[in-house]
C-alpha cells in the first residue's frame, strides 16, 4: 500500500536545532510535506553530538532536504527571505528574538507572505519566564515531571526527551489548526508552543488530583496506586509489569494463577478493598510469579485481555515483531549505513505513513533548493563561491 501523504504540496522552511523544532518538521515531512532545513555553514552542530545526543539528528531529521546558509551575510539572508516568501510554514526554535534580529521575524515575513504559518517552539509562553533559556530537562525540573518520576527527594528526568517531542507535537497541532483557518481566511498566523507549558499540561493530572483530594500527589515510585496489582514483578529470569485494573480482571487473574484462597475472600472482590489490602495480596502474588520464567508468565497472560508488559529496552525494538508490521521505516544515514527507525505513530485511511527515508548530508540540496527558487546557474555558482551558500562535499 502506498503510504498516505495528506500534507503533500505543503512547503515548510525549518530554522531549527536539537530536538523540539526538528520534531515539528519531522512529523510534517512524515505526512508528506516538502521540508527544507536551513543549516549553518558546516551543518547543524546537532549532527555531531555524542552520547545521548547521538540519535537526535537521525531520529528527527529524516526525509528533509538540506541547504546551508550564512545568515550573517546579506546574500544568505536574501536567500532565506526568498525561501520564506514561497513557504506555507516556517518552523524555528532558537532563543527568543534570534530570528527577529536577523529581520526574519513573523511581522517582517508576514508582510511579504500573508499566508505564512510561523511556528515558534520556545521554552515558555508569554509571562515572567518568557526570556529564560529552557531545555527539556529544565522544563521537567520546573514543571514537576522530574519530581513525579524520581523517588522522594531524588528528582529524575524521564528517560527520553518527552517534553521536546510533545512540545513539537503541540506545535504541529497548532500548525494544522492554523492551516485549517487559513483555508477560510486566506491569512496565516503565528503559532507558539513551549516546553514549560507542555510539562504543566502533562502533570495536570496530578494537579487535578490535588484539587480533588486536597492531598499532594506523591512521586510515582512512592505513590498509592489506584489498583492493588499494578507493579513490576520479578520472575526467575526477567521482570515484567502486570496490571489488574477491573474487578472482572481480578476474577480472571485469580483463575489463571490458581489464587483460589484470594478469590474466595469476598472482601477482596472490589477494587478499592484490594487497594487497602495490598500488603496482604502482593507478597502472595510476588511469590507465585517469582517461581516462573517470564516466558511462562507471558504465555499465561497473552490473549486474556490482561494488561502486561515485558520490560523492554530501546535496542530490542529493532526486532520487535509488532513494530515490524509497519512501525519502523528504512532509513539511510548520512554515512550510507542502513537502519530502521520509528515512523509517525498513526494510521490514516488504513495506511501507515512510513516510507524509506534518507538523512540528508549538510547542504546536500543547496543547488536544487536554489534552482527551485528560480535562480539561474550563474547566480547559484556565485552564491556558493561567495560562501553565502554551502553545498555538501
Amino acid at each position: 500500500m502506498t503510504p498516505p501523504t495528506p500534507l503533500a504540496g505543503l512547503k515548510v522552511i525549518e530554522f531549527t536545532h536539537m530536538v523540539m523544532g526538528p520534531t515539528v518538521g519531522h512529523i510534517l515531512a512524515g505526512l508528506g510535506a516538502d521540508v527544507v532545513r536551513v543549516e549553518p555553514l558546516g551543518g547543524d552542530q546537532t549532527r555531531r553530538l555524542l552520547g545521548s545526543g547521538a540519535g537526535y539528528y537521525p531520529m528527527y531529521n529524516r526525509g528533509k532536504r538540506s541547504i546551508c546558509l550564512d545568515l550573517k551575510s546579506d546574500d544568505g539572508l536574501a536567500v532565506a527571505r526568498d525561501l520564506i516568501a514561497g513557504a506555507d510554514v516556517l518552523v524555528e526554535n532558537f532563543r527568543p528574538g534570534a530570528l527577529d534580529r536577523l529581520g526574519l521575524g513573523y511581522e517582517a515575513m508576514a508582510a511579504s507572505n500573508p499566508g505564512l504559518i510561523y511556528c515558534s517552539e520556545k521554552g515558555f509562553l508569554p509571562g515572567p519566564y518568557e526570556q529564560r533559556t529552557a531545555l527539556d530537562e529544565v522544563a521537567q525540573m520546573m514543571g514537576g515531571l522530574a519530581y513525579m518520576t524520581g523517588p522522594p527527594g531524588r528528582p529524575l528526568r524521564a528517560g527520553a526527551s518527552v517534553i521536546d517531542v510533545t512540545g513539537g507535537m503541540f506545535g504541529v497541532i497548532g500548525i494544522l489548526s492554523a492551516l485549517h483557518q487559513r483555508g477560510a481566511t486566506g491569512r496565516g498566523q503565528k503559532v507558539v508552543a513551549s516546553l514549560f507549558e507542555t510539562t504543566a499540561y502533562l502533570v495536570g493530572q496530578h494537579m487535578a488530583q490535588f484539587a480533588v483530594t486536597g492531598k499532594p500527589a506523591a512521586p510515582m515510585p512512592a505513590r498509592v496506586s489506584a489498583w492493588a496489582i499494578y507493579d513490576v514483578f520479578e520472575t526467575k529470569d526477567e521482570p515484567l509489569f502486570i496490571g489488574v485494573v477491573t474487578d472482572a480482571l481480578w476474577e480472571k487473574f485469580c483463575a489463571l494463577f490458581g489464587l483460589d484462597a484470594l478469590w474466595a475472600d469476598e472482601s477482596l472482590r472490589k477494587n478499592n478493598s484490594r487497594v487497602l489490602a495490598r500488603d496482604r495480596i502482593l507478597p502472595v502474588i510476588r511469590s507465585i510469579v517469582a517461581g516462573m520464567t517470564r516466558a511462562e508468565v507471558v504465555a499465561k497472560l497473552d490473549g486474556t485481555g490482561m494488561p502486561f508488559a515485558p520490560i523492554g529496552k530501546p535496542e530490542e525494538l529493532f526486532d520487535d515483531p509488532h513494530l515490524a508490521s509497519g512501525g519502523l521505516e528504512p532509513v539511510t544515514l548520512d554515512d550510507g549505513r542502513q537502519t530502521t527507525l520509528p515512523t509517525i505513530p498513526l494510521e490514516l485511511a488504513g495506511g501507515r505513513p512510513g516510507a524509506p527515508q534518507i538523512l540528508a548530508k549538510a547542504g546536500e540540496h543547496s543547488r536544487a533548493v536554489l534552482a527551485g527558487l528560480g535562480y539561474d546557474a550563474d547566480r547559484i555558482a556565485a552564491l556558493i563561491a561567495s560562501g553565502a551558500v554551502e553545498e555538501s562535499r
